[in-house]
């Protein structure tokens, strides 16, 4: 049976990761997961969480700079020797290593491994670029979330292919979903974003919409951060701000609402990557409304309506509204099932065992 040592830059967390995805579709494997450190100290026997897979806490290292160099490598060899002794006492020889954060370049040296993957799904332009060269040059095999992290690492590497972010398609495309009490009666149109309220969230577009149609209710699901115009918003009788969730409950909430909202983070702007929600929303065939970044290239232009301030937003709301047909629904559904996790690791596989690493 393959091997598989999996580093995450995330915890093992009850809302799945990318990485949680992807590890838990592999077939075939035996995987040690290892999550950075928190609190507790690494777990000696893991957490099996499904069977061939089993969680680690890396122990807790000292965070000092690279300058600090006899304080800094001593902190890596801990966790080398922590990940090792996990690996001897599984067996494990010569499995796939699979990375992914640029802070992991200084243990792949010293970790036993037939073969390396680099799996980039984000921006590390706030660690030092030194790290993610060396990591790309190392990789016999790079996953990149969007065109844009493919020129990125492309001067270091010509082993790249596309993994764009995926989702749940079974889970967000049932139509025989009870509606959530909070939401039991209402008549109103209901337009709705869901993930966490960002500090840096434009919420802009829809209090312009908020305001200029009271006829219209809108709805938050998610974590809510301290947003400058949370209260600005939450002055307009037509918004509910719910809060988190438990993930199993998403799929209800959005398959109440009319129209799927997209906003922007601030820190977001000049990225290409496409987040889980925007799956999500394709998977359920509900009109999607996204606002749009200047000069920003748009996604799925068929089928989401693209605004480009919010006087459009506004009107394009109106306009989802208004959809008629089910040939929109089903493309957007049909985009969704072509994103799945299930589809993207089987992508993996595909090229894994193409490049003989699998």
């Amino acid at each position: 049976m393959k091997q598989v040592v999996c580093l995450s830059y995330t915890p093992w967390q009850a809302v799945p990761t990318r990485t949680q995805q992807l590890m838990t579709r592999l077939k075939d494997a035996r995987i040690l997961f290892f999550e950075p450190s928190g609190a507790r100290e690494g777990r000696e026997r893991g957490r099996k969480v499904r069977p061939g897979l089993t969680v680690y806490t890396l122990p807790p290292v000292m965070e000092v700079e690279e300058r600090h160099h006899y304080l800094f490598r001593r902190g890596k060899q801990r966790l080398i020797r922590y990940i090792e002794g996990v690996m001897d006492r599984c067996r494990f020889r010569e499995p796939v290593l699979w990375l992914t954060s640029p802070e992991q370049v200084h243990l792949m040296e010293e970790l036993p491994h037939r073969g390396l993957v680099y799996d980039c799904d984000r921006d590390w332009s706030h660690l030092p670029i030194r790290w993610e060269s060396d990591l790309a040059l190392a990789a016999d095999l790079i996953f990149a979330a969007s065109p844009g992290l493919i020129d990125h690492l492309a001067p270091c590497s010509d082993n790249i292919a596309l993994l764009p972010n995926g989702v749940n398609y079974p889970m967000f495309s049932r139509n025989d979903l009870p509606v959530p009490r909070e939401l039991a009666g209402l008549d109103a149109p209901l337009l709705g974003y869901t993930g966490v309220l960002w500090r840096d969230l434009d919420l802009t577009p829809v209090l312009r919409a908020a305001r200029e149609r009271p006829d219209w209710r809108f709805l938050f699901v998610g974590r809510v951060e301290h947003n400058p115009l949370l209260s600005d918003l939450a002055d307009c009788g037509n918004v509910a701000l719910l809060g988190s969730r438990p993930p199993a409950e998403l799929p209800d909430y959005l398959g109440r609402l009319d129209v799927c909202l997209h906003l922007l983070r601030r820190r977001d702007e000049g990225s290409d990557i496409i987040p889980t929600r925007f799956y999500e929303y394709l998977s359920t065939g509900k009109p999607i409304v996204s606002m749009l970044f200047p000069g920003q290239v748009e996604v799925f232009p068929d089928v989401v309506y693209g605004a480009h301030n919010t006087q459009e937003f506004v009107r394009l709301c109106g306009q989802a509204l208004a959809e008629a047909g089910n040939w929109a629904r089903l493309r957007r559904q049909a985009y969704g099932q072509a994103a799945s996790w299930t589809a993207r690791t089987r992508e993996v596989s595909r090229i894994l065992e193409t490049i003989g690493l699998y």
